[in-house]
């Protein structure tokens, strides 16, 4: 039974606050802290059509590392999202599509994309088990 006093936190709250720590976890440049928002086996399909899967969690990290120290290169040194939509998709999942915009130092944007992850609750909060880039 639910108590009054604790209220249930409603799914699309729920996401936010995982989209709110994503970009906390993204300010580091660690693909580890950013990987440990995924949940292995993952599967990423990129825009251009092309997907990988990764097995583990250091085959997660890896790939992030990657693309954050590019991001890094190319002037990045912060994101944030917008437009968030949320689908539920059963009692532990939903799809969860935001636009992406990745900052320079003084706040101007170095790049924009639109993505949809798939997420599930895993002890309490939400993780990446597959995300689709939209195309452009």
């Amino acid at each position: 039974m639910i108590s009054p006093s604790r209220p249930v936190a409603a799914p699309d709250d729920r996401v936010r606050e995982f989209f709110d720590a994503f970009v906390e976890a993204f300010r580091t440049f660690d693909g580890g802290v950013v990987a440990s928002r995924y949940l292995p086996p993952y599967l990423a399909f990129h825009a251009p059509g092309s997907a990988q899967v990764f097995a583990t969690g250091t085959d997660i990290a890896a790939y992030f590392q990657r693309i954050l120290t590019d991001y890094h290169g190319r002037g990045c040194r912060s994101c944030r999202y917008e437009d968030l939509a949320v689908v539920p998709l059963g009692r532990d999942c939903v799809l969860a599509t935001v636009t992406w915009e990745l900052l320079a130092e003084d706040g101007a944007v170095v790049s924009a994309w639109r993505e949809s992850y798939n997420l599930c609750l895993v002890d309490g909060g939400y993780r990446v088990f597959a995300s689709t880039d939209h195309a452009a």
